[in-house]
């Protein structure tokens, strides 16, 4: 492609909208522009990218068995009603009504759809296993799109669907999917972890994440280096103890305390650690008020407390200050767990059962209470586990200490069991004639968002550096000065020399200032670079790569060799 005709409408300025390097770089080298909040349009280098990506995970999702098909975006609500998941999905869902009144939704995701196909052409055991995949564009109306293609309203997904006669057939097309996800994402070049992640609104009984490592992710991760422990800080048990003492129970008194509403603010006054702390959190589930009692040091697991009570996410939020006042007759910051109003239910994590003598609030404005304890002083439903895991905490599997990172999710796996193909009747005839139900995986891939993993991963304060497997071209050949023949002719006839030995090439022979074009050449990161200049007469031109920026000035009959090296060095042929 030459780069006269081609349409980059690259950015100098980072657009003040943009906060991730992926989303400011995707902007500026002229990859996407925005519509409306969380919606994109691709570009023409953006879109090969995101091509490049999905011809890597049809690859893979080919070479173990899995057909393509296509279906469709627009998805009626009776299905989703019939799985029970019209509502639990929440609002989320962008939802629709036909002329005729009829209501559908614009799929965020495919099982439904996908269960009801097979449930109707599946009959007996001889047609499984069988796997299905898509490639195509999701809908979620995120409450607070954000981060570019990380977090958008509309993005393309990679999502496949297993169907097994059993469980252990259901748990070998997990791990092939699996090992088909660990070769996608090597392939992209990514850094990854997989972890056990939450199956959430998806359901099922196992599922695991695959992690792109960055400072960035919005997911924090718990692993641990002296085994293979890995876990999204969602899913991942809190083993932090607290040693039970023989101390004394104190009188408990109650105590003045102006001003002072956060852990910070009452542990200044009272001069103690947080440890001595004990904090109630209001929450409103569905119509009821929950409070929920966990260590002043720690930070509540809002997942864990959601299967807890036994609802969807998007109907568990913090109470507002109207219903705190209402449930504790105080101000917010004075909450605690005695003398709430009469019904509230208390949900008590189990390491305060083991403190002694700490501090509560007093569910009255500007007091606080010491020398509480559990059972003598009030008393809530013990749950084992309701915290947020944090690095030091104990692995689950060997007691070392853990650690933590971040990550963006690129991919998840799912083993669905028979959640899908109970409620909406997916059954087949085994060989002896009964009927069963069928046992389901669902297996997703964010190509947009590996997109902009990528470049989190890959990039610098002068652009993006692709790797060679994902990158929008190979090569970019730069006319250092399009007004001199011989280097016009050069880098021309280079160009069809290189599209000739099967690579894809940018001629950038567009009639601008040499630095601007070395600038955009930085900024898009197309991984080898030729510059013909001042020696295009002796036929020699200046090679580098992108990732290093060394340069070394050769021969023109050396460039395909050159080429060939760095291709091989990142596992790769043309």
């Amino acid at each position: 492609m030459k780069m006269s005709r081609l349409y980059m409408p690259t950015l100098r300025e980072v657009p003040s909208e943009a906060e991730l390097p992926s989303h400011q770089l995707l902007l500026r080298a002229g990859m996407i522009r925005k519509l409306v909040s969380g919606v994109y349009s691709y570009l023409p280098l953006g879109l090969r990218v995101l091509k490049k990506i999905e011809d890597i995970v049809r690859e893979e999702m080919n070479a173990i068995d899995s057909q393509e098909v296509l279906m469709s975006a627009i998805q009626p609500a009776e299905l989703w009603k019939e799985s029970g998941r019209w509502d639990d999905f929440g609002p989320e869902m962008f939802r629709l009504y036909d002329r005729n009144q009829r209501e559908f939704c614009l799929g965020p995701t495919h099982e439904e759809i996908f269960t009801d196909l097979i449930r109707y052409e599946v009959k007996s055991y001889k047609q499984l296993p069988l796997s299905l995949y898509q490639i195509q564009t999701k809908y979620r109306d995120e409450k607070r799109p954000r981060f570019g293609l990380m977090r958008a309203r509309e993005f393309i997904m990679k999502d496949a669907y297993t169907f097994d006669i059993d469980e252990e057939g259901m748990k070998k097309s997990y791990e092939d999917m699996w090992i088909a996800y660990e070769k996608i994402f090597s392939r992209c070049g990514l850094k990854f972890k997989v972890v056990q992640g939450d199956s959430g609104a998806m359901g099922g009984n196992a599922s695991h994440e695959f992690m792109a490592m960055s400072e960035y992710g919005e997911s924090e991760i718990a692993y641990c280096d002296n085994c293979d422990y890995a876990a999204t800080d969602e899913k991942a048990d809190c083993l932090y103890e607290i040693k039970e003492e023989n101390r004394e129970m104190l009188v408990s008194e109650k105590v003045h305390t102006p001003n002072a509403k956060t852990i910070e603010e009452v542990s200044k006054f009272f001069h103690a650690p947080a440890e001595s702390f004990v904090k109630t959190l209001l929450y409103m589930a569905k119509d009821e008020v929950v409070a929920v009692v966990i260590p002043g040091n720690r930070e509540l697991n809002e997942i864990k407390l959601v299967k807890v009570l036994g609802v969807p996410e998007h109907e568990l939020m913090m109470a507002d200050e109207e219903a705190v006042k209402e449930a504790t007759g105080a101000e917010v910051g004075f909450a605690g767990p005695i003398n709430l109003k009469k019904g509230i239910r208390v949900i008590v994590d189990s390491r305060v059962t083991k403190m002694v003598n700490f501090i509560v609030g007093a569910n009255e404005t500007d007091y606080h209470i010491k020398n509480v304890n559990y059972e003598r002083d009030f008393k809530g439903e013990v749950i084992d586990d309701l915290l947020l895991v944090q690095e030091g905490d104990r692995c689950p599997k060997c007691g070392t200490p853990l650690k933590t990172d971040r990550g963006i999710e690129v991919g998840n796996i799912f083993q669905l069991g028979l959640k899908y193909s109970s409620t909406l009747g997916a059954t087949f005839l085994d060989e002896n004639g009964k009927e069963k139900e069928i046992f389901m995986g669902s297996h997703g891939v964010g190509v947009s968002r590996t997109a902009a993993a990528v470049i989190e991963q890959f990039h610098d304060e002068n652009g993006i550096i692709w790797p060679l497997s994902v990158a929008p071209y190979h090569v970019i050949i730069t006319i250092v000065n399009t007004k001199n023949e011989e280097q016009t002719l050069l880098g021309e006839r280079l160009y069809n020399e290189l599209v000739k030995a099967g690579l894809e090439v940018l001629l950038d022979d567009r009639n601008e200032r040499a630095g601007v074009k070395f600038k955009d050449a930085d900024l898009i990161g197309v991984p080898i670079r030729v510059t013909v200049g001042k020696r295009a007469n002796e036929e020699v031109v200046e090679f580098s790569l992108r990732r290093d920026g060394e340069k070394a000035e050769i021969n023109t009959g050396e460039i395909l060799d050159k080429i060939r090296e760095e291709f091989s060095n990142q596992g790769l042929t043309f």
